[in-house]
């Protein structure tokens, strides 16, 4: 930049040339003309002056200059120029430079866009056009963050200066050349900034997976994913903090290598004194008397319209006679219940609109004349202001009844039906008293006020609102306020009949204190200009400054900046009147470039450079520090240019090395009059800081705020602080406050500020302004995609962090690409400048954030609706794997200690071996019946001889009504025709394999035992659904082949589907082997009916879909089912007398066994009610469980949440239809999975109303290799429920803790064994057993276990160990079969039903299903259960990995237009809960997530239908 800012200066350029150039840059700013237009008109402009700028080709873009070589050597220094003059290049901007050099060096990453269905993209409709009202900073900073060229005035050096600051000084004129050291040929390439991935990522290998296309567009992008977040990561950190015994997570240890402050300690900062001779007044309110008698015609304020004519002229003669009468109404005239409402010292709120200050000030003296307190608030425009909340809360606490106001607001505000003003949220009732004119009386003449001096009691209180957003009152005693008053008035040099334009806000702040106070101690005239005239007209304080001649004018840099932007063409104002410009948000580092490029523009009207007067306030500490002009006795302004990794450590330095993160920052003039300031370290104790150590301003003074009203506690850590020395000496016996704003002390005792303490984000160690990150996303493409400059930064503490979240308003015609490279521009930029990841970027559509209320953005709301999820981002970018780099160290698995150590040290801790079994089946009944009972045909036959008309099964329909029913001499007789069937149409031999393709019902139970009956294996199979036969075919096709079956038994109307012309287009139709329909059958007996061998002999096949989505088929023996009918029966006591209800799909598993065989062996009536028929009717299974009274029922848990969720509103209804559930005793879920703990307890809970006991409801638990493993029954213990440590169980091991305890998960205990079942626990890596409490894998052994897995090729040795384990140590004889879950046994307290004590089961999960991640073991479910509790509008989700990536999908139950709201919700709570880092966050529409009939996510089939790129996700989140 030097080769273009140095030579121009050389020749100075005519005025007109520099103003017209000035305009140039801004309409490039704003964007209001292409880069390429500004070069030509920029070159056109320069024509006649190139000769004086040798080597500079002036039709480069600015950011690719590339100086000769003669310029590479070295850039020749500046002449320190008088301070009068400013650069030519107001707005050289070297921030918006800097960034644009930082992105040059990035060379363009690509990165996954996130998919997004088109309909999301309906942006809100944006109100109609506003010219620019709105800010990017803190509540009330001014729209202009606009980072400036801020090098322009070089502090001249100094002999007291420090030797640090020495370097900032002569660092600040080279400074020009920001970026110049990243374009010259010869420099060096700065080294790439780096940026840190998840250490977990990284070797990622993307390996397919079977059966899915990798080409397709989803996998592509994960692809893409893992190439970025190979980048180069941040170097690993070696300290840990012990988390809770389990998880280490990093502790951020200090850079060795961080700069540390060098300079001596700082001494205590004395203002000139308060003058004495001067002759003040005894008190404001004696000032206001004074002037109201002795100048009554003097005009005290004016008031404007929004079309900028004067409405009203309050004189001081008027102020004063007003205020007397409001001061005599509120005394004298105000009663409840014959008492006076308000006693002195009672606190008023003031509620004022922005356009009306004349009432404001009347308002204002009337309180401070009846000794009341005024608490002036804004004006509540709708009943849920953004913030409104907390202001009912400070008027709460003050005690606040009455509120004053003007009937024109009055009958603005929010009404309820009565009339009334509407109760606000969080509101005390309130008072409203109208002040206008015709509603005060006039005090009698004999009436004198009382209060006319300075008291110490409180005159009046400011709001102000906190970085979380709780509002606070600032107490401003009587003392104070004069004393501030006078200190201004010497610092400000007011006199008499002077007048001041006032652009800001009246009510507090800088507005009141001079606009409203220390004006009326001088008999100054104030001209108020109402926000609403500065949005139509942003130059109307201009020209009240020059109508009015006015000598002073209080602005923000934002006020400036608009004027700038609208006074192209106004050349008539002049600005010459004004002796001081004070800009009262000069604390803002950003505010220089606004200063300059105004001074640049209107230096030809009139203004003097000297004029503008930054200052430095605080709600505490009112106003800190302003510049004064030379006349009032001030220095030269300075500036200083800083390194902003050195801010980052509260180090001040001049950045030497690559000069793109510099902060160029102005003085804010002098200590006030009267004051002493230091500064002091940001936290802990209040040690002075080293000279060039940025810290915590304190002030000592007559003139602060004295407390935040009602809150002691805060009171003393902000007004009363003693700073120390470094030897621990106090530095005064009087007590500082601190100023809540960040600096430090530079040359000629000038102050310098560098951002507030509200606006302090700590990261690692590191610490980052929030307006300076603001500052750097505005440079990347200044007002082309932001909207109006909106942006919001923040930071939300995630796992013990600060997380950065930038938040920007888009334009409302940013396309989908523009805002993807916006968002990956600003992110490398602020990695650049400030080296700190960016955690969540959000882009919400324009004019939708909250504002604050004089339009700026309400950060702390912003902040509140991004973790509530409702701030309706349109487009969202997550970088954790960059950000979190605190996680802890993946696990190593240490060598496993040997599974015989094992057992010694379980026998010398006095641990016992975990295993536990059912009752002994020998002592419970005569093995007789048993002998005779071990064929199922052989004991359908002997019930219909002996019970031939004992009815066995009822099928219910959706209406509750009887549709078929059997007795046992029907069910053999169709059986047998079923059997002559097979034998005589089908061919079959014995031993072939026969599909049943039969919905829910008697027949499917028939067609079973016809198969018996003649020796074929029946296979039961789910039919297709008619609907949706493209997925349901396949799998029935599957089955049926899988299996081998040599026949398909089924209805006419199935029959006639698979071989319907829908069925052929999923499938070729004739590869179908025989199918038999058995509808309408001839009456045939068969000749004998077949009687197996021995026991042993395959009786059925059990084939189910497991959740990781693979196909097994189980073999069932004859005597094993037969042996699982008798468990059942001793476990539910059933008998031929008994009822029991089933909702259970008939297919597989424990539902096939008790829909099909259980009646049959027991002999007990079945009513049968088929799932599907719960949607037309949800309550038919819970009438049919109170019609028949059955004491036993079992359902799945869809069954359950159907019931829950549909019937939750409905139990007062049922109770009237007269269902009572009383009669049961065991309501069992039958389940192959952890029992749902939450919803079982909602359904106890629900239909407790109904009778149902509060302890019937129970789980089951069983799998591939036993269906049957636990049953709760009708004797024996309640289930148990414990709690486990859930970050203990990802390192496999179990530790109970108490309810309630954070990480804590209930797990409830699975029912009991069944008789006859034993259960051991074993290690899943070395087969040893495990002693009490541990986690390991279930592996059971019973009579009615499998016999082994039935597959097509034979690949039973992949899985004989299923079937066929034995412990690797002690008990080495027993055979066992592996369930493939994880789970533990625990002794209780309890006994059973036989006295010994009571072994419960755990079951925790499915190995199949764990995640492996980061070295640990995660059960799908605990992620999705924190994933779903993280926000009411997630209906379901699931989670499964993809090449190391966890990808979450989640399934919205809302608008699409707030799905977005989710991805960062998602990603912390995963992160906060599990320290994992979602890879990727899919939203999608209810129902995609697949369920089985169980009820049983079907994760690996959403896997591939999200690589096949099949679920129409309504977005795709890929975070970085």
């Amino acid at each position: 930049m030097a080769e273009r800012g140095g030579p121009l200066e050389a020749a100075p350029l005519p005025a007109e040339v520099r103003e017209s150039l000035a305009e140039l840059e801004l309409e490039l700013s704003e964007g209001d003309i292409t880069q390429k237009g500004y070069e030509k008109k920029r070159a056109k402009l320069l024509a006649r002056y190139v000769p004086l700028v040798p080597g500079v080709n002036l039709s480069l873009p600015a950011e690719n200059k590339i100086p000769g070589p003669s310029q590479t050597t070295a850039v020749p220094k500046q002449k320190s120029r008088p301070t009068t003059s400013r650069d030519e290049r107001f707005r050289s901007d070297v921030h918006t430079e800097a960034v644009q050099a930082a992105l040059a060096k990035y060379k363009e990453r690509k990165m996954p866009m996130p998919s997004k269905r088109r309909s999301v993209l309906a942006h809100s409709s944006v109100g109609a056009y506003t010219p620019p009202d709105t800010s990017s900073a803190s509540e009330d900073e001014g729209s202009l963050r606009r980072p400036g060229r801020l090098a322009s005035t070089p502090l001249q050096s100094h002999p007291s200066v420090e030797p640090w600051l020495d370097r900032v000084i002569q660092g600040s004129s080279t400074s020009s050349s920001a970026s110049s050291t990243s374009s010259h040929l010869g420099a060096r390439p700065a080294a790439a900034p780096s940026t840190a991935a998840a250490t977990a990522l990284a070797g990622l290998v993307a390996h397919t997976h079977i059966g899915v296309p990798v080409n397709s567009r989803v996998s592509s992008k994960i692809q893409q994913l893992l190439n970025t977040l190979k980048r180069p990561k941040r170097p690993p950190l070696k300290e840990f903090f012990v988390d809770d015994f389990e998880e280490l997570l990093e502790v951020q240890q200090p850079d060795p290598n961080q700069p540390k402050p060098e300079g001596d300690q700082m001494v205590v900062l004395k203002g000139e004194p308060l003058s004495v001779g001067a002759p003040w007044p005894p008190s404001l309110l004696a000032a206001l008397q004074h002037w109201g008698t002795t100048q009554p015609k003097a005009p005290c304020l004016t008031a404007l319209d929004t079309a900028g004519k004067a409405i009203c002229t309050l004189t001081y003669g008027k102020l004063w006679s007003r205020s007397l009468k409001l001061a005599y109404t509120l005394l004298n005239k105000l009663t409840s219940k014959n008492e006076p409402l308000l006693k002195p010292g009672d606190r008023v709120a003031l509620v004022f609109p922005n356009s009306d200050p004349v009432m404001f000030m009347v308002a204002f003296y009337g309180c401070l004349l009846a000794e009341l307190v005024p608490v002036p608030i804004e004006v509540p425009l709708t009943r849920k202001d953004a913030g409104s909340q907390q202001v009912g809360f400070l008027l709460g606490s003050c005690g606040v009844t009455l509120a004053l106001t003007t009937d024109a607001c009055q009958k603005g505000l929010p009404k309820a039906q009565t009339g009334e003003v509407a109760a606000f949220k969080g509101w005390p009732p309130l008072a409203w008293l109208v002040i206008d004119g015709k509603h005060l009386v006039k005090p009698p003449k004999d009436w004198h006020p009382v209060a006319l001096d300075a008291g110490t009691g409180t005159a009046y209180i400011e709001y102000k609102t906190s970085k979380e957003g709780s509002t606070v009152g600032i107490t401003v005693s009587h003392a104070s306020l004069l004393a501030h008053c006078r200190a201004l008035t010497q610092a400000c040099g007011y006199s008499e009949a002077e007048t001041l334009t006032n652009v800001l806000d009246f009510k507090r702040d800088a507005g009141l204190w001079h606009g409203v106070l220390t004006s009326v101690m001088n008999r100054m005239h104030v001209v108020s200009i109402p926000y609403a005239l500065m949005k139509v007209n942003p130059l109307s304080w201009i020209q009240k400054v020059c109508s009015y001649k006015a000598q002073a004018a209080l602005v923000k840099s934002r006020d400036m900046h608009w004027s700038l932007l609208a006074q192209r063409g106004q050349r008539d104002v002049s600005l010459s009147s004004l002796r001081m410009l004070i800009v009262a948000d000069g604390a803002n580092p950003w505010s220089i470039s606004s200063c300059d490029a105004f001074l640049n523009v209107f230096q030809s009207r009139g203004l003097r450079p000297e004029v503008i007067c930054p200052c430095a306030s605080s709600s505490e500490a009112l106003t800190v520090a302003i510049r004064r002009p030379p006349d009032l006795g001030g220095p030269p302004a300075r500036k200083a240019v800083l390194s902003m990794s050195g801010l980052s450590y509260g180090v001040i330095r001049v950045d030497t090395e690559e000069k793109l993160s510099v902060l160029t920052v102005q003085d804010v003039g002098q200590v006030m009059p009267g004051a002493s300031v230091c500064v002091v370290k940001v936290e802990g104790t209040p040690y002075l800081c080293k000279t060039d150590e940025v810290g915590e301003i304190c002030v000592d003074s007559s003139a602060t705020g004295t407390a935040y009203y009602g809150l002691l506690g805060i009171t003393k850590t902000a007004f009363e602080t003693v700073p120390i020395t470094a030897g621990g000496v106090p530095v005064s016996d009087r007590p500082f406050t601190r100023t809540g704003l960040l600096g430090f002390i530079g040359p000629d005792s000038l102050v310098f500020v560098v951002g507030k303490l509200d606006g302090l984000m700590v990261v690692g160690v590191r610490r980052h302004n929030a307006d300076d990150v603001v500052a750097t996303a505005l440079a990347v493409e200044p007002m082309k995609f932001v909207y109006r400059g909106r942006i919001a930064v923040f930071s939300v503490t995630v796992l013990h962090d600060d997380r950065i979240v930038l938040v920007a308003e888009q334009r409302p015609d940013a396309s989908e690409e523009d805002s993807f490279q916006w968002m990956s521009r600003v992110l490398q930029a602020i990695d650049s400048i400030h080296q700190v990841g960016v955690y969540c970027l959000a882009l919400v559509p324009a004019n939708t954030l909250p504002k604050a209320p004089l339009g700026g953005i309400h950060i702390s709301e912003t902040k509140q609706r991004f973790l509530e999820g409702t701030l309706h981002p349109c487009n969202v970018l997550m970088c954790p794997h960059t950000c979190v780099t605190n996680l802890p160290k993946p696990r190593q698995k240490q060598p496993e200690v040997g599974p015989a150590s094992m057992i010694v040290g379980n026998l010398v801790a006095g641990k016992r071996i975990a295993q536990a079994s059912g009752r002994e089946l020998s002592h419970l009944e005569d093995s007789d019946q048993a002998r005779k009972f071990l064929f199922l045909a052989d004991v359908l036959q002997w019930r219909a001889h002996t019970t031939p008309d004992h009815p066995l099964f009822l099928l219910l329909n959706a209406k509750g009504t009887v549709t078929s029913t059997a007795t046992c001499v029907q069910l053999h007789k169709r059986a047998e025709r079923v059997a002559a069937a097979l034998m005589e149409k089908g061919r079959l031999r014995v031993g072939d394999h026969v599909a049943l393709v039969y919905p829910p019902g008697v027949d499917l139970i028939a067609a079973f035992y016809g198969c018996l009956y003649c020796g074929c294996v029946p296979v039961t199979v789910r039919p297709p659904h008619p609907q949706n036969l493209g997925t349901t075919l396949p799998t029935v096709r599957m089955i049926v082949e899988v299996s081998k079956s040599a026949c398909v038994l089924t209805t006419q109307a199935i029959t006639r589907l698979l071989r319907s012309k829908e069925a052929a287009a999923a499938m070729d139709i004739r590869t179908w082997p025989t199918i038999l329909d058995t509808d309408d059958m001839p009456k045939k007996k068969v000749a004998s009916i077949f009687r197996p061998p021995s026991p042993d002999v395959l009786a059925y096949l059990d084939f189910s879909v497991s959740t990781t989505g693979i196909l097994a088929g189980v073999k069932m023996s004859h005597a094993a089912t037969s042996a699982l009918c008798r468990s059942i029966k001793l476990q539910c006591e059933l008998y031929p007398s008994r009822q029991i209800a089933i909702c259970l799909d008939p297919y597989c598993g424990l539902g096939f066994a008790l829909w099909c065989l259980c009646s049959v062996y027991s002999g007990h009536q079945s009513v049968l009610v088929p799932p599907l028929e719960l949607e037309s009717n949800v309550s038919l299974w819970l009438s049919a469980v109170s019609q028949y009274k059955a004491r036993v029922t079992f359902c799945s848990y869809s069954v359950m949440e159907m019931c829950t969720k549909g019937l939750g509103a409905q139990t007062a209804v049922l109770r009237m239809k007269g269902v009572n559930l009383s009669c049961v005793r065991t309501c069992m879920v039958v389940a192959e999975e952890r029992p749902r703990v939450a919803l079982t307890q909602s359904f106890s809970k629900l239909f407790k109303d109904l009778g149902l006991p509060a302890r019937a409801v129970s789980t089951t638990f069983g799998c591939r290799v036993n269906v049957a493993i636990c049953l709760q029954g009708t004797a024996g213990p309640d289930p148990t429920t414990v709690y486990v440590d859930m970050r203990a169980l990802r390192h496999d091991r179990v530790r109970l803790v108490e309810r309630g305890s954070p990480h804590s998960l209930p797990l409830m205990e699975s029912g009991k064994i069944l008789p006859g079942v034993k259960v051991i626990i074993a290690h899943t890596e070395t087969k040893g057993p495990l002693g009490d409490s541990h986690l390991g894998e279930i592996w059971v052994s019973s009579p009615h276990n499998a016999t082994g897995y039935y597959t097509v090729y034979g690949e039973e040795a992949l899985h004989a160990d299923h079937f066929s384990a034995r412990l690797s140590f002690g008990d080495s004889q027993t055979i066992w079969a592996r369930t493939g879950y994880l789970g533990f046994l625990r002794r209780t307290e309890l006994t059973d039903a036989s006295g010994e004590p009571h072994d419960a089961l755990y079951v925790v999960g499915s190995l199949d299903e764990t995640l492996e991640l980061r070295g640990m073991r995660y059960h799908p479910i605990d992620i999705e259960t924190s994933v779903i509790r993280a926000h009411r509008s997630i209906a379901e989700c699931a989670v499964f990995t993809w090449t190391n990536l966890l990808v979450v999908v989640v399934e919205l139950d809302g608008l699409e237009q707030d799905a977005l709201d989710l991805v960062a919700l998602v990603t912390n709570v995963v992160l906060e809960e599990h320290y994992l880092v979602v890879g990727v966050v899919v939203l999608v529409d209810p129902g995609v997530i697949p369920i089985n009939s169980r009820g049983e996510k079907q994760r690996m089939h959403l896997r591939d239908g999200f690589l096949a790129d099949q679920l129409d996700p309504i977005y795709v989140a890929y975070n970085m």
